[in-house]
């Protein structure tokens, strides 16, 4: 397959690992509807293609993401204007950063953050759905939404008490202020600070470690695992669902090889693919579809 062309992102497959390159540099990076469309087709493609087995994500110049572009005005946070931009292919009254966000949580591949630099409102809140995090030691975060006058978006309100503990999540989304990346680490944001010039060769070295020594099967069905047992009522489910797994993956090709390479001490050429080999129960979720809640305009005053 050729490499698909973008506005907003480049699109660099290296072996097994894609890194997927937030490219405005001149605005930071600052998101826009076109960036958050681009984003979500990107992983469409990376999920149809076995060749990428793991995704880095990170900006271009010396900012992640600096928020979405607000050269709009006060229009830039009205979904309902979005929605009445012919081009957009935005449904009325829904938050695009929880479409992106949504759509990182469903990935089949592992996803993996580097953050380079700022990352502020909707660029803070889609590292949420990520499942490694690492960070320049010069980097910024922000969950800087009522400073602006709004709320939390990309369902930050569902992931981030999850990733930093509910009391980390107010104070920093109460509160708005920007903080430097040691106390990101300190409070579970990300796990590992990087010296700026070694960060994406450290993303792309954790992506590889998973890419290149981990069946692509296991390794989806462990990331919805262990995302979607977050929302579990009681640790039953988890049991349930792992014992369905278990008997599915270890009557597999993937499980066979597993043990032959580790018996006869060879690297794993682990036959399965996720576009083809993903065995009940998955997926054993049934989407729930959106329907806004009230009127908007009530919630207005």
């Amino acid at each position: 397959m050729s490499e698909p062309a973008f506005e907003t992102l480049r699109w660099d497959l290296s072996g097994p690992v894609l890194t997927l390159t937030l490219h405005r540099p001149e605005r930071m990076n600052a998101m826009t509807r076109a960036m958050r469309r681009e984003l979500c087709r990107a992983l469409d493609l990376a999920d149809a293609q076995d060749a990428v087995r793991a995704i880095v994500i990170t900006g271009a110049g010396r900012a992640f993401c600096a928020g979405f572009d607000l050269s709009e005005g006060a229009r830039a946070f009205d979904p309902a204007a979005a929605a009445r931009d012919a081009e957009s292919g935005e449904e009325p009254g829904r938050d695009g950063g929880g479409v992106l966000a949504l759509r990182l949580f469903a990935s089949t591949k592992p996803l993996i953050a580097a953050v380079n630099g700022a990352a502020v409102g909707i660029g803070a809140s889609m590292l949420l759905p990520m499942d490694i995090r690492i960070a320049s030691r010069d980097a910024r975060f922000g969950f800087v939404f009522a400073r602006r006058g709004i709320v939390p978006d990309a369902c930050a309100s569902w992931f981030l008490p999850r990733v930093a503990g509910i009391s980390k999540a107010l104070e920093w989304s109460m509160g708005g202020h920007v903080f430097d990346a040691e106390e990101a680490r300190a409070g579970g944001l990300v796990s590992e600070l990087c010296e700026p010039g070694e960060l994406l060769a450290r993303a792309q070295s954790l992506a590889a470690e998973i890419a290149t020594h981990a069946a692509p099967v296991s390794v989806a069905l462990t990331r919805q695992l262990m995302w979607r047992m977050l929302g579990a009522a009681h640790p039953m489910e988890a049991h349930r669902l792992e014992s369905a797994a278990l008997r599915a993956r270890g009557a597999s090709a993937d499980a066979a090889e597993g043990v032959a390479s580790f018996r006869e001490k060879r690297p794993a050429r682990f036959p399965d693919a996720v576009s083809t080999g993903m065995p009940a129960p998955y997926p054993w979720w049934t989407e729930p579809p959106f329907a806004p809640i009230g009127d908007t305009t009530t919630w207005a005053r």
